[in-house]
């Protein structure tokens, strides 16, 4: 087993302006072969959720990964990070002082995989439709800032936004910007099912049964046009049932490459370097973990019970015992690495302390142990997930103060009945959209949250976040973002746990791997070939 691990690290990438986009390299020996990539990544289609695949809707890593190397962007997030690159434009810009209009011109000759041609009106079309179905898995507000959108001939658009936003190029890049065929796609009802086309670099082709994506066939397009240089003619994606299935997969030669997501001992096993036949690539990211709650259930509802909370879970021992050296504790929403990071959680509360906890709890009044119930999901996050919060329970009870049970559910179940507020407090992960520190603040604390909370801050809301958005320069935003984080660990809406690695592991003929994921946690695809490792 060899180890490879990423040179750059996150915090060098964010800093540092990119020219390459995440694809940047003619890999070798591309072949007519499939690339076989296996996943436990589960996508089912159910009557809450019957268009999982439609980018006016899905607000998920996994899916939004299967629609990147089919649906193009005008914008995407360069190899290694740093500012975003132009994908479907030629060019993007802000054309006034106060960064309130961005306009993109058109790459020439855009064609949809069909061989329709793409015009500035089909664009437009996208966008508009984003925003008007406005799903309520909350991935229109990613688009919040639009006022209006205008096109100039067939190959120019203009984005008029409400308000300053430095991230509005960022947010061009992600799958909720993607540009559709208005004859796939009506302006007012979602796509249910599994078709996915578009112009990016690989045609889709799924197979299903009884509801749920059992593999995906990419194909390369040779109608495509963009700035990403795709080293491969085929890659077929397997979705295995645990990740056990998976590396058995591997073991066997049966696929060549495993992504999302190996346990903390199939990755300490692997990294052990015993087999020769696979690598095993170790990158930086910005997952993050978190608790969320809703603050207007009554087991919760007051902060001194969130705050004792905080006070007691002791994120040292929670990583070591379950995550090992594959995660860290994280003390913000914010990663580490991130501009804007703070350790607002560790400045207001310390070390764990379950002294400090009770006398939060005597000062409010409130009565321990106080009962209540974490809910998490059993398979969307890795298998990990029941260990987890096995020691969240543990560590609540053991402080005498909290009677936590803890429920876990299929991912189907239990993304709806958060959403609609069934749960007091339950487990989420968070990969970004974009590595800005917007990205992991606002989907949680402004209007109309990814999470459907009930916890509202006017401040952050209508001061702090648009004036950290004012600022191009994003060291000159630091100062609202570290007082909207200061704010979190006061209130707690949310609480941070840790923050992960990502690890890709590959047969040892596979190229391209060490750009297969960037730290958001994107899947590039292209980036992987066949030829002879180093």
């Amino acid at each position: 087993m060899k180890r490879k691990t990423l040179v750059l690290s996150a915090a060098a990438g964010l800093l540092t302006p990119l020219i390459a986009a995440c694809g940047g390299h003619d890999g070798g020996g591309a072949s007519g072969e499939a690339i076989i990539v296996g996943t436990t990544d589960q996508y089912t289609a159910t009557k809450e959720e019957p268009a999982p695949l439609d980018p006016a809707y899905t607000y998920d890593t996994s899916a939004w990964n299967l629609l990147r190397q089919t649906i193009q962007t005008l914008m995407t997030q360069p190899k290694g990070e740093g500012t975003p690159v132009p994908e479907a434009a030629q060019s993007c810009s802000f054309t006034d002082k106060g960064d309130e209009r961005y306009a993109c011109v058109l790459r020439d000759g855009l064609k949809f995989a069909n061989g329709d041609d793409i015009t500035a009106a089909d664009v437009k079309y996208s966008i508009e439709r984003s925003l008007r179905i406005d799903a309520d898995t909350g991935v229109s507000s990613l688009l919040n800032t639009i006022d209006t959108v205008e096109t100039q001939g067939d190959r120019q658009v203009i984005f008029h936004l409400k308000s300053a936003d430095a991230t509005f190029p960022y947010k061009l890049s992600t799958p909720v910007a993607g540009i559709v065929n208005p004859k796939d796609y009506e302006k007012g009802k979602l796509r249910d099912g599994f078709q996915v086309d578009g112009s990016g670099p690989y045609t889709f082709r799924a197979q299903v049964d009884h509801g749920t994506i059992t593999a995906v066939t990419y194909s390369r397009n040779p109608l495509y046009k963009g700035s990403l240089k795709v080293s491969n003619e085929k890659v077929e994606l397997r979705v295995f049932k645990d990740a056990d299935a998976m590396a058995s997969a591997i073991d066997k030669g049966d696929i060549d490459v495993m992504t999302r997501t190996m346990t903390p001992t199939q990755i300490q096993k692997l990294a052990a370097g015993d087999d020769d036949n696979v690598e095993l690539v170790e990158m930086s990211g910005l997952e993050i973990r978190y608790l969320a709650f809703n603050t207007d259930a009554p087991t919760v509802r007051s902060k001194a019970v969130r705050q004792a909370m905080a006070q007691i879970i002791n994120r040292d021992a929670l990583v070591n015992e379950v995550y090992g050296s594959q995660a860290e504790p994280l003390y913000s929403l914010v990663p580490a690495s991130v501009v804007g990071h703070s350790n607002s959680f560790f400045n207001k509360y310390g070390d764990s302390s379950v002294a400090k906890a009770k006398s939060l709890l005597d000062r409010a009044g409130v009565t321990a142990p106080v009962k209540l119930t974490l809910h998490y999901t059993t398979d969307h996050y890795g298998s990990a997930t029941k260990q987890e919060f096995e020691v969240l329970q543990k560590q609540l009870n053991d402080s005498g103060l909290f009677d936590a049970n803890i429920q876990g559910h299929v991912w189907t179940t239990f993304r709806p009945a958060e959403q609609k507020g069934q749960y007091d407090v339950w487990g989420m992960g968070w990969f970004p959209d974009f590595p800005d520190a917007d990205n992991f603040l606002a989907p949680f604390l402004d209007k109309n949250n990814f999470l459907g909370s009930p916890y509202s801050n006017a401040t952050i809301q209508k001061k702090l976040i648009p004036d950290s958005r004012r600022e191009a320069d994003r060291l000159a935003a630091v100062a609202s973002l570290t007082q909207i984080q200061d704010d979190v660990a006061e209130d707690v809406p949310v609480l941070p746990l840790w923050q992960g690695k990502q690890y890709i592991a590959a047969r040892n003929d596979i190229t391209g791997t060490s750009y297969a994921l960037n730290s958001s946690s994107v899947l590039c695809l292209w980036e992987l070939s066949r030829g002879v490792s180093e």
